[in-house]
């Protein structure tokens, strides 16, 4: 027997109520350390954006390609957590945003055609875009950044159309610490009390890989501690 509209729908209500008390796991299956961090403007030093003299609108645009770079290279380096969706949510906000993107870099290149010149300044633009994407170059907290840059892709594919910006705005300072390494919040932090114990190093300990019998209980005995 086919369920009835009624029937159906409640159906659905009850699995969204299910979803809605059982919020998904990181994929990354960690306890991430808390990278948020308050908005900014692009004019704070600690945000990297490095436009001396900007305007609001010039800033506002320094904020929008920061946070395509970042996305960008997130969508080349995280690409070994598939759930984290960097390289899907990078294009998404490319298509997006398409026409907010490129009206950033058209602010950014007007930018330092103002304070270096014509030719100087285009220059500059090449140098500023290399920088850009060189500073979110995150090998040694890997983690961290794709974490979060997986959360604020899917930010900014959901964000409506002309306010990149302010996805960029709040979410840059935490890119910007996530490039810090850090540990994550259990097995990383002294105050759950875990330590990690290693086993024998001993070389008699081991054969191809395995722990020998005989050094079993010492490695019991140094987890017990």
């Amino acid at each position: 027997m086919t369920p009835s509209p009624i029937r159906r729908t409640a159906a659905l209500m009850a699995c969204a109520a299910l979803a809605a008390v059982s919020p998904a796991n990181a994929q990354l299956f960690w306890s991430p350390p808390d990278l948020t961090t308050p908005p900014i403007t692009g004019a704070e030093p600690a945000g990297g954006i490095n436009l001396p003299g900007a305007t609001p609108a010039e800033l506002q645009a320094g904020l929008v390609w920061h946070l395509r770079a970042a996305l960008n290279v997130a969508a080349l380096q995280c690409d070994f957590e598939p759930t984290l969706l960097t390289t899907s949510n990078y294009n998404g906000m490319l298509a997006h945003h398409r026409v907010e993107l490129g009206s950033s870099f058209t602010t950014l290149a007007n930018y330092f055609k103002r304070v270096g010149g014509p030719v100087a300044g285009q220059k500059q633009f090449d140098q500023y875009g290399t920088r850009t994407y060189s500073s979110y170059s995150a090998v040694q907290s890997q983690l961290n950044f794709c974490q979060v840059a997986g959360k604020i892709g899917r930010d900014a594919i959901f964000a409506p159309r002309g306010s990149l910006y302010q996805v960029a705005a709040n979410s840059i300072g935490e890119l910007r610490r996530a490039m810090v390494p850090a540990g994550e919040r259990v097995y990383g932090n002294p105050a759950y009390g875990y330590v990690a114990k290693l086993p024998p190093l001993d070389p008699k300990c081991w054969k191809k890989g395995v722990l020998a019998k005989k050094c079993v209980p010492l490695w019991e005995a140094e987890k017990a501690r």
